[in-house]
């Protein structure tokens, strides 16, 4: 764990710094290219002269600019080595280090003729650097294959540098899919209340007054608790603007908020019956706030459409799942409806758990009933029998 975040952490640090990370590379290279100055020479070698080595630095200062100009620098790199063969001919050097890695940037960062250019250039320059050193076709064939492997590298980087825009671009879709839901279920849900609340209070401040009351304060309760979790959810989009930190977040809800959610709708007027089937235990949190959203959806569409006088509320849990079961008495599912924004989104949330869910008709074609079953993983199971100091 500690090596994967050292090594995002680099990763974060080195594409917030390139030219540090050029320069660093620059500096690495020009160590491999001095070490036949350094180790001890026969006397029938190529003397290892400042001059020659002062060349070969400036052979590798143009890899400082390789990611703002990486066909110049390539270019800049073959002519300067030209040079250091055709004028001082110096020690030479096991790998050509700075032709290897222009080449290497090329294919990851340059526009598709100027690779093919480059190809070409290579294909020219190959041969006529090994005609002027060996003229051999053992050093011939193995240029052109490093050459032709620091390419393949490039464009095998490239490749998985798009595949992991990609992947972002896919994740923050996903994560903006997912805000979009929860904003819709968070404000459906409390505009529906305040709405039902809002339109029985005149008439409860006529007949009964401490009716009336009670429907201003869940009212103001219902207003209250949206508020709280559009916080919660909008400090997601602020963390990290660098105004001040990351923004406060409070959990999403879960079972634990599912009687206040039912005595709230229930203080609209609505008879709501809460239940549970099988053994009561704790889930993990993702689960148990999609739980809860499902339910007040299913709850929110209830005081919209169905004009129920009782809605039924049921977890069932199974060994390795849990099934929820949202049934009304009301007018039941309109023919050819597809159910709307909002069961979408309940599909979409068993879904993303590996879920289903399905909606239709009550018991006897009465009413209306919507069933979710979410599987648990393997992995969920035993956190929660850990949570219940279960062994096993």
């Amino acid at each position: 764990m500690n090596i994967r975040t050292n090594g995002d952490r680099l990763r974060t640090w080195a594409a917030a710094n390139p030219w540090a990370v050029d320069i660093a590379l620059a500096l690495l290279v020009q160590a491999a290219m001095t070490m036949p100055f350094v180790v001890p020479r026969g006397p029938e070698l190529e003397p290892a002269t400042w001059p020659a080595y002062g060349l070969t630095t400036l052979t590798v200062v143009p890899l400082v600019w390789r990611r703002r100009a990486p066909v110049a620098v390539l270019l800049a790199v073959l002519a300067t080595s030209a040079l250091y063969k055709l004028a001082l001919e110096g020690p030479g050097q096991p790998l050509p280090y700075t032709g290897l890695v222009s080449v290497y940037t090329v294919a990851v960062l340059s526009a598709p003729w100027k690779r093919l250019v480059t190809g070409v250039l290579l294909f020219v320059a190959v041969p006529v650097s090994v005609w002027l050193n060996t003229q051999s076709a053992r050093e011939l064939t193995f240029s052109l294959f490093v050459f032709g492997a620091a390419y393949a590298f490039g464009r095998l980087t490239d490749a998985r540098q798009r595949a992991n825009r990609v992947e972002a671009e896919q994740a923050a879709a996903r994560e903006r899919a997912r805000i979009a839901r929860e904003m819709h279920d968070i404000l459906s849900h409390a505009v529906s209340l305040m709405v039902v609340q809002a339109e029985a209070g005149p008439l409860a401040v006529r007949r009964a007054p401490e009716r009336a009351e009670a429907a201003f304060e869940a009212i103001s309760e219902t207003g209250r608790d949206a508020m709280r979790q559009l916080r919660g959810m909008l400090g997601v989009l602020r963390e990290g603007d660098g105004d001040g930190g990351p923004a406060p977040r409070d959990p999403q809800p879960g079972l634990d908020r599912l009687p206040e959610l039912v005595a709230r709708v229930r203080g609209g007027g609505l008879d709501v019956r809460y239940a549970t089937d099988g053994t009561v235990r704790p889930l993990p949190a993702a689960t148990g706030a999609t739980v809860f959203r499902i339910v007040q959806e299913a709850l929110t569409n209830v005081v919209k459409h169905a004009g129920a006088s009782t809605v039924s509320v049921c977890l069932g849990y199974g060994r390795d799942e849990v099934e929820v079961r949202v049934t009304d008495d009301g007018r039941g599912p309109r023919p050819g409806g597809s159910g709307g924004h909002g069961l979408v989104g309940v599909r979409e949330r068993a879904a993303a758990h590996g879920g289903t869910a399905s909606a239709g008709p009550g018991p006897d074609g009465r009413g209306f009933e919507l069933r979710a079953v979410l599987p648990l993983e393997v992995r969920e199971v035993r956190e929660a029998r850990v949570a219940r100091g279960v062994r096993g």
